[in-house]
């Protein structure tokens, strides 16, 4: 059955996925019209912030999904760099890393009380609170519930880059962004050991309620997977299967021992991987980080997110004793396959894949073809933002225009941040022989639009001078938003371009301020 195939038999008789819950009780109809509101005001807020950063604080207008800030990557991520390779895979290729840090953001004030006061609101009802908490006697002190999120976000990248022998190329970024912690890991290997020289492996690791899970899940899974001994150079498929299942569920027996010893009981990760052989692409996934083979410019496949409201996940969850509320098991967990998250594993005489939160990927297998040009595998904080067509038709443009494929993990995370990404960010992008190459005319055209957007600013900051106004930066963003700019690179639109228009506003107030160095004005450091 191919993967087309199977998302269509898991959706008959079940609804679309992600459709809503259909209550039985006035209890559940009341959960369900709370949930909508939290997302709701979760949507609200990321428009805001989002319009915040595009210059554009009115109502349906500015940029389509509005620039934020910029997205960092793995501060902390260090531990799924080249120094974290399992034992048993050799990386013989060649690997660059290195590190760019941009300006600083700061998240305007008002936009930092909102977020805080709706965290505490969302808290205050998964604690079961009444009105959010804002309410409490004289005397009794508020409880003071961390922020997942920061005032400014940590704009230091993480990129890596390299090749194998046979001709893939791949590279690595990732971001810490507005988060309060960066928990996403990652793992690289493009040429395995031990008679594998022709494959590769990559994984992305997303972690929740601390780092240590899914630093330990990278360490570890690739070696679990290749000991069980399925994968050689044979190359069967169902046998390959087999073992990224076993992997996975070896892995997460293992996690458990160490989660009890040194207390991550309550934390997990999801996981999206992919091995590469000689004849067949391998796509492992395990919750809501995604994966996606592009040819000529379209999307071939992509992982399925494991959500609680799909309708299988939540059979599964509900016959494990829990249930879903707000779209989360049990009002709290977002995900509903994870390694580790053994608080939701516990119910007794049943198997690991039958828990609550079950441990088993889904494998794909597709067969490798002279038209694949390169796969994606990134986590929510990259797909909360855009859609697969849209990062599909990004990076392929960005493909003819740009020979570094750091730099063009780069854009992508700037451009997830300027629409409003909230998460950590972390993407693969992996090129085969038949990836998009250079092009003369696609130079040209990206070249007549950064000439065509520098002279856009210029007559914006002259027009807004001449009215009186202060041409400051979201004057400027918010009046190029509502213009016509043709030529933008499909799939990433004006936000794509932000760091362009940035150069060009602060290069035209130079020219009339002179003396401020590098025209930076105490307001505007928010971009």
């Amino acid at each position: 059955m191919t993967w087309e195939e199977r998302r269509e038999d898991r959706k008959e008789g079940h609804g679309q996925r992600g459709g809503g819950e259909q209550p039985e009780a006035a209890a559940q109809r009341k959960s369900i019209s709370q949930a909508k509101s939290i997302n709701l005001g979760s949507h609200a807020l990321r428009g805001l912030v989002q319009r915040v950063y595009t210059g554009n604080t009115r109502q349906g207008t500015g940029l389509a999904n509005g620039p934020l800030a910029h997205r960092p990557t793995a501060t902390e991520h260090s531990g799924g760099g080249e120094g974290e390779k399992t034992p048993s895979a050799t990386l013989s290729a060649a690997v660059v890393m290195t590190t760019a840090r941009k300006g600083s953001v700061e998240m305007p004030a008002f936009v930092r009380r909102l977020v805080k006061e709706t965290e505490k609101r969302v808290s205050s009802f998964f604690k079961g609170g009444g009105r959010g908490g804002a309410e409490h006697t004289d005397g009794e002190r508020e409880e003071v519930i961390p922020s997942p999120y920061l005032d400014h976000p940590v704009l230091d990248k993480l990129t890596e880059e390299g090749y194998s022998r046979w001709g893939l190329t791949y590279a690595l970024c990732s971001m810490q962004g507005w988060r309060a912690n960066m928990e996403d890991y990652h793992n690289c290997v493009p040429q395995l050991g031990a008679g594998l020289a022709d494959w590769s492996f990559f994984a992305v690791f997303d972690g929740h309620a601390g780092n240590q899970v899914a630093q330990y899940v990278s360490q570890h899974l690739l070696d679990q997977v290749l000991a069980t001994g399925g994968i050689g150079p044979e190359d069967h498929p169902d046998r390959v299967r087999g073992s990224f299942t076993d992997g996975f569920l070896h892995t997460d027996k293992h996690l458990l021992t160490a989660a009890r010893r040194e207390g991550w009981e309550r934390g997990g990760t999801t996981v999206t991987s992919t091995l590469i052989s000689p004849r067949y692409i391998y796509f492992a996934n395990c919750g809501d980080s995604r994966a996606m083979l592009c040819q000529a410019g379209q999307v071939c496949f992509s992982t399925e997110d494991h959500k609680p409201y799909n309708p299988l996940e939540r059979e599964r969850i509900e016959s494990a004793g829990g249930s879903v509320s707000l779209q989360r098991i049990n009002g709290s967990l977002a995900v509903s396959r994870a390694l580790g998250d053994f608080s939701y594993k516990g119910t007794e005489n049943r198997p690991p894949t039958q828990q609550m939160v079950s441990p088993e990927p889904e494998v794909y297998v597709m067969e490798r073809s002279p038209g694949d040009e390169f796969l994606v595998l990134a986590c929510d904080g990259v797909w909360d933002t855009v859609s697969n067509e849209e990062l599909c038709a990004f990076i392929h443009s960005r493909l003819h225009v740009c020979t570094d494929l750091g730099d063009v993990c780069s854009q992508v995370i700037d451009l997830c941040l300027y629409k409003g990404s909230l998460d950590n960010i972390s993407i693969i992008l992996v090129c085969f022989p038949g990836a998009p190459q250079l092009s003369a005319e696609a130079l040209h055209q990206e070249a007549e639009l950064e000439d065509l957007l520098e002279s856009k600013v210029a007559e914006i900051y002259e027009e807004l001078s001449i009215q009186g106004e202060e041409p400051d930066l979201l004057s400027v963003l918010t009046v190029l938003a509502n213009t016509d700019v043709p030529g933008l690179p499909p799939g990433g639109g004006l936000q794509s371009k932000r760091n362009c228009i940035i150069s060009a506003y602060y290069e035209k107030k130079e020219e009339h301020n002179p003396t401020t160095p590098n025209g930076l004005g105490g307001s505007e450091k928010l971009v």
